[in-house]
């Protein structure tokens, strides 16, 4: 059965109607014919309140010492409803109670399946315990955690003016008559009912906003919805990032509820013009504001930047204007005017102004690691080195191969080094190598200057190409780095689809392809109950078994999970474009673990089922067949003892053989069904040994009559490796039932023969038979075919047999006998040609 689901209504302070509007909505329910009781109302004696209690079933609360009373938690689990009613959730029980809070006696009955729809005033609430206090000046010693209301299913807000409040409260609707002035003139004051109202509004508008979150990251939603303020904060390092927080502040002021999100882009190779103590500083500034700090690892900063707002759903974006020098812009347009161009319409970017605009910044650090580190090294040397290494040989040689031919030498080493290096080590090169032609080659020689015009257009020719080439390069680089990352998330996201519809990943499987796609050496999925709960590792892979996250160099929280669910990494920070798969890593995660658990349950349930048709079968075995020996014991002994007749010796040795026999059915009955009971509770150990077949099914054959079996197991039979005890157990049921069922004077034929690493033992008889679909339902417990018994048994011996060959790793199954019949197959495994047969032993049954 699963967990019973609750309905919180909350409200602001009492008398707002939390408790009347659970009561309308019982009777909602109960008109709909669901099975409703009250659990525990407290009325507090308010007329509107008790007429509307009418119709409701109530279920008779406990009393305690002086009279008090509380919820009778057996009681309402005894009555199992569909939905119970309690009201208060935060109410301390007294004494003697099952639990100390109220809240904790619903969650015995959410346990067990009963959904629970309750009330909360939030003043209830632990974390707003000081605010409620300083605000109406009374300490709330009755409260709950949190965590105990973000678990409902459901919270529906109560809400009313204070005008309307403290109209409801002069009516005599909330208080009796004489606390009525007071209550007005202290805790219902209309400064007190406002911001209590908006506490709980608030309060609520965060819960909503986790259900939003939950839902855009279940449905892949990078668009943003502007349903509240959020402002993200670009953050480069330097001094300016304190005017930036502090501007972002005031915005967030004029929105109630708005929320500030401070943001710092890391390059992942660790270059960096950051001050980690400016940092630190700004990290604390935001979070006095009330605000968060966000550390991102991210090469392109605006893309990153803009992932990341559109990830927590921002509505706005702050940057400071560029520190950047006026030449500098040549490198690019800056990071500001290439968010607000990619930004879109959902997102609107705010350039503050600040002391230290266009004071300079450095140059920007060149991006080669999509070409890797060998081949910048390499354009560079060709860059550079090169045109000196080409100027010497020009200058040495007494050949003039004229001004085109060396323009066009020095050219081919500045596509070389595009080649190899991309933009930077071209353009190097290509200035380079223009100083170097126009110095030595350019007349007149060695001076700077150029007599003929013709030259000048050459020279700048030359600079433009290797430009064009190098840009070529730089962007061909840049696509081929983009294509390679997009196939490589799209075979991921590909696989993680088709596990899901297979269904085929385990948990460790799932977090080890995590660890090889990230390179990282140990993942581990954390999760806890609640907020103040320690962290559980459900699984993980690597040399490090992690503990909780701030242990880990990357934690991705799984979404809808309320932050209790952590898929931790360590090994290396990841830059932010491998946070989206590896957010869809962690979500497939928790629906593995989910699923494993269904799993477990469903075993679960079955188990318990069987187990509640063995039990009401064998009350039914009990009843009839085991009463039936006895009761032919108990006459005999009667008949005995009895001393109005003579007994002759003959009559006297019938009757204690009439004892015996009844004594023999009744062990075998006993010992038939404790087997089935191991079988069932999986305690069956056996002691696997090499054992030959004919030391064994002989043994099996002394409780039928002589002359009602022809035995033929060959000696040449491969040694099989089994339990000698179970199978002697398995083959006597096995022969027991062919011998009750064959017909008179027909024998049973047991025979054994070798199929490759596998040896048969078949028993066949001439009996009746068995319909093909009867087949599997005879090895059931308590099955007899017909369901006419001869004899004495309950259906036990083929379903025991089933189980003890089966945990010896063998098959037992039916077939139809050639002629009429039914044959039992017992197929078992041979034993290595090498091994010996080992002693007699017994398989351990615990008991």
């Amino acid at each position: 059965m699963g967990r019973g689901k609750l309905r919180i209504y909350l409200g602001a302070a009492p008398g707002v109607g939390k408790t009347y509007a659970m009561l309308s909505e019982a009777h909602r329910r109960v008109e709909r014919g669901t099975d409703c009781v009250v659990a525990c109302v407290e009325h507090h004696d308010r007329p509107r309140t008790e007429a509307v209690l009418h119709g409701l079933e109530q279920v008779a609360r406990r009393t305690f010492e002086r009279g008090v009373t509380e919820m009778d938690v057996d009681a309402v689990l005894e009555r199992r409803p569909a939905v119970a009613l309690v009201d208060e959730l935060a109410h301390a029980n007294a004494p003697g109670s099952r639990n100390a809070k109220r809240w904790q006696d619903v969650e015995a009955l959410l346990a067990a399946g009963i959904d629970v729809i309750s009330t909360v005033n939030i003043k209830d609430l632990e974390s707003l315990g000081d605010v409620v206090e300083s605000i109406t000046g009374v300490r709330q010693h009755e409260t709950l955690p949190d965590e105990v209301v973000r678990r409902a299913d459901q919270i529906e807000l109560v809400d009313m003016s204070p005008e309307a409040l403290r109209r409801r409260m002069a009516h005599g609707n909330i208080y009796r008559p004489e606390r009525i002035d007071a209550s007005l003139a202290n805790y219902f004051r209309p400064g007190n009912l406002t911001a209590l109202r908006e506490l709980a509004l608030l309060w609520t508008a965060d819960r909503v906003d986790e259900y939003l979150q939950q839902y855009r990251g279940e449905h892949n939603i990078r668009s943003t919805w502007q349903a509240r303020e959020r402002i993200v904060v670009g953050l480069t390092g330097g001094p300016e990032g304190r005017t930036l927080i502090r501007r972002a502040a005031r915005m967030a002021a004029k929105g109630s509820g708005s929320e500030i999100l401070a943001v710092y882009i890391a390059r992942s190779d660790g270059l960096t013009s950051a001050s980690p103590k400016e940092l630190a500083v700004q990290r604390t500034l935001v979070e006095d504001l009330g605000g968060t700090f966000h550390h991102v690892i991210g090469d392109d900063v605006p893309a990153s930047l803009l992932e990341f707002a559109r990830g927590v759903n921002a509505t706005q974006i702050v940057l400071g204007s560029s520190r950047r020098k006026t030449w500098q812009y040549m490198f690019g347009p800056g990071v500001g005017a290439t968010v607000a161009r990619d930004s879109g319409p959902d997102l609107d970017v705010h350039i503050v102004t600040h002391d230290e605009v266009a004071k300079g910044r450095g140059l920007p650090v060149a991006r080669g690691a999509r070409l890797g580190r060998s081949r910048l090294l390499s354009g560079w040397l060709v860059g550079v080195v090169g045109p000196v290494l080409l100027t010497l040989l020009l200058s040495n040689i007494d050949v003039d191969l004229g001004l085109a031919n060396n323009m066009l030498l020095f050219l081919s080493l500045t596509v070389a080094s595009a080649l190899l290096g991309g933009l930077l080590p071209a353009l190097a090169s290509a200035a380079f190598g223009s100083l170097l032609l126009n110095y030595y080659f350019t007349p007149p020689l060695h001076l700077w200057t150029v007599a003929d015009n013709r030259n000048i257009v050459a020279i700048v020719v030359f600079v433009g190409v290797a430009v064009a080439v190098a840009s070529v390069v730089d962007l061909a680089a840049r696509r081929t780095h983009q294509a390679a990352r997009l196939r490589a998330e799209s075979e991921i996201l590909s696989f993680l689809a088709g596990s899901v519809l297979r269904g085929e990943t385990t948990l460790d499987a799932l977090l080890e392809r995590v660890r090889e796609t990230f390179a990282m050496d140990s993942v581990a999925l954390l999760e806890r109950a609640g907020d103040r709960d320690p962290w559980t590792c459900a699984g993980s892979v690597g040399p490090t078994v992690l503990d909780r996250p701030d242990d880990a160099d990357v934690d991705m929280p799984v979404g809808g999970s309320n932050g209790h669910m952590v898929l931790a990494l360590t090994g290396r920070v990841l830059p932010a474009e491998d946070r989206r798969v590896l957010a869809a890593f962690a979500a497939q995660a928790a629906v593995v673990l989910d699923r494993q658990r269904l799993q477990d349950e469903a075993d679960r349930a079955r188990a318990l089922a069987e187990g509640n048709r063995i039990r009401t079968a064998l009350l039914a075995a009990v009843s009839h067949d085991l009463r039936t020996p006895l009761a032919g014991i108990k006459a005999s002994v009667t008949s005995l003892r009895s001393d109005d007749v003579e007994w002759s010796e003959e009559d006297r040795a019938e009757l204690l053989e009439g004892i015996e026999d009844g004594a023999d059915r009744l062990d075998h009955l006993v010992g038939n069904l404790l087997d089935m009971s191991r079988l069932q509770t999986g305690t069956v150990m056996p002691l696997i040994r090499a054992v030959d077949l004919d030391e064994v099914v002989p043994m099996a054959l002394g409780g039928v009559p002589e002359g009602s079996v022809d035995l033929d197991i060959p000696e040449a039979l491969p040694i099989v490796e089994v339990d000698k005890g179970l199978l002697e157990r398995a083959v006597a049921n096995i022969v027991e039932n062919a011998v009750k069922y064959s017909p008179e004077g027909r024998r049973v034929t047991v025979s054994g023969s070798a199929l490759g690493d596998r040896v048969e033992v078949r028993v066949v008889d001439r009996g009746p038979g068995v319909p093909d679909d009867a087949k599997d339902r005879i090895f059931e417990p308590f099955q007899r075919y017909g369901d006419a018994p001869r004899g004495a048994g309950v259906g036990l011996g083929l379903a025991v047999a089933r189980g003890f060959v089966e945990a010896m790793g063998g098959t037992l199954n039916a077939e139809d006998t050639p002629g009429g019949g039914l044959s039992m197959v017992l197929t078992l495994r041979a034993a290595p040609a090498h091994e010996p047969a080992a002693p007699d032993r017994s398989a351990q049954v615990a008991s």
